[in-house]
């Protein structure tokens, strides 16, 4: 199971991917393969406000339906359309094509690095 050094993560397994003045959302490999097949994604819309460690969205999967916590505060300026028509990308490819929104940042981020979300999850 893959956490990238490059991105920071949460503890409801979002994680975020900071590109100066925004950052780009997802899940993580740990939280998709626990939803199994991803068969429908709600995501914020564009222009919406949303706050670090606020349910901003919902995945639903063939096991449950899994809030979405954005892991930082800002305006969502896109989300991934491609969603919409293949939600399974969530799974298939979590930290490439399957990412949620993204977001202009309003404050800085608070998120664990991938030392402490490996220490979480147990994954090595």
């Amino acid at each position: 199971m893959s956490i990238p050094d490059d991105l920071q993560y949460t503890a409801d397994h979002e994680w975020i991917r900071l590109e100066q003045d925004h950052a780009t959302v997802g899940i993580t490999e740990f939280a998709a393969s626990a939803l199994g097949d991803v068969v429908f994604v709600l995501a914020p819309k564009i222009g919406e406000t949303v706050a670090a460690g606020q349910v901003c969205g919902e995945i639903e999967s063939t096991k449950a339906v899994s809030e979405i916590v954005s892991p930082a505060t800002g305006t969502v300026v896109e989300i991934n359309e491609q969603l919409a028509d293949v939600p399974d990308l969530v799974g298939s490819d979590p930290y490439g094509a399957g990412w949620l929104f993204r977001i202009a940042l309003d404050a800085p981020v608070e998120a664990l690095d991938a030392e402490a979300y490996r220490a979480l999850t147990g994954v090595q």
